[in-house]
């Protein structure tokens, strides 16, 4: 049975970005551009910049967020960044008593909009993956919204692990990384 998500309309939402490119998620950027948010675990060397360019990108007056985005650090650099799927049956939406939790029109990211959060939680229970979490400085959920087509983690990523890239180039393996020996 399909999750009907509603929708919410295309909304830009620039934020810090010096220079962008951007499992996988998808979005758009111009009109007919389905954009991938597209992870190479392979490339993430655990260093952090993503945790903090999102932290800093979700807070307000200096104060970071809670990240969206999370490294799970399995050695000396070497990561895997875990960040919302954007599910297309996602258990979060279908468990929200206010709707809360819409579809993106222009991202296909689930965005929250919270004038409708009665602030329940029950979306970070319901997540399987654990990719809404509770950010207790803003008393509020937080989840990836691909910073309104922008995310900022991108730019930071200094080895390419994370991208924001157009459809046809989401199944291009990376190119590998080369780690230092000692």
């Amino acid at each position: 049975m399909a999750a009907n998500i509603p929708q919410r309309p295309a909304e830009t939402a620039p934020r810090i970005s010096p220079s962008a490119e951007g499992s996988t998620t998808r979005g758009t950027q111009s009109p007919g551009t389905v954009m991938i948010y597209k992870v190479s675990v392979e490339r993430c060397i655990a260093c952090g910049k993503c945790e903090l360019a999102c932290a800093f990108a979700h807070g307000s007056e200096g104060q970071p967020a809670k990240t969206r985005i999370n490294i799970f650090r399995r050695g000396p650099e070497l990561g895997t960044p875990v960040v919302c799927f954007q599910c297309h049956d996602a258990a979060c939406v279908a468990i929200c008593p206010t709707e809360a939790l819409v579809r993106n029109a222009a991202t296909g990211a689930i965005d929250v909009v919270y004038e409708r959060c009665i602030v329940c939680r029950m979306c970070v229970a319901a997540c399987p993956f654990g990719n809404m979490q509770w950010d207790e400085p803003y008393h509020r959920v937080a989840k990836c919204d691909l910073c309104g087509g922008s995310p900022q983690c991108v730019p930071f990523c200094p080895t390419g692990a994370l991208q924001y890239v157009p459809g046809d180039e989401a199944a291009q393996r990376p190119e590998p990384l080369v780690r230092g020996t000692s």
